[in-house]
């Protein structure tokens, strides 16, 4: 057999192969252009545990704050200082803002858009806001990677700025 031919025939195998596990693993639920109703679904369900983090937040509850991220250590938060890697660590830098004496701010969160990359994969976009009383002390923009597992969409990715 030539060179030629083999390379042609390896190649055609490769892609058959890659096409065979390509249509084994689709489970039929994902579409490259979800449903309105998947759309939908995903912003209440996304919009309802943001709500639900920020008043953690701003109960001062850091665990069940937390409890919106992803645990592992592949999960990250952006910062101006670096990538900070995984559930532990990003507590670890909020920690100093929840002791007691601490000043605390409320966190709510605006404008909140959800791109479901997957059925269960959403990139989502939202204005975080802390207050303290009648004043704004900060507000900038999220950029958030989130995923549903076991019902619940968590955070994977937070870029906050």
């Amino acid at each position: 057999m030539t060179t030629r031919i083999a390379h042609t025939l390896l190649a055609t195998l490769l892609f058959a192969a890659t096409g065979c596990v390509f249509v084994a693993g689709n489970t039929g639920n994902w579409s490259p252009t979800p449903s309105e109703s998947q759309r939908t679904e995903a912003l209440s369900e996304i919009s309802s545990m943001m709500q639900k983090s920020a008043r953690d937040w701003t109960r001062g509850d850091l665990d069940a704050f937390m409890d919106s991220y992803e645990a592992g250590n592949t999960t990250t938060f952006v910062t101006p200082q670096g990538v900070v890697h995984g559930r532990d660590a990003i507590r670890d830098r909020y920690a100093p803002r929840f002791v007691p004496g601490a000043r605390h701010d409320a966190l709510s969160f605006e404008n909140i858009e959800v791109d479901l990359v997957a059925p269960d994969v959403a990139n989502v976009i939202a204005f975080y806001r802390l207050t303290r009383g009648d004043s704004t002390t900060a507000r900038g923009p999220t950029s958030l990677v989130m995923r549903r597992h076991d019902g619940r969409w968590r955070i994977l990715h937070d870029h906050s700025s």
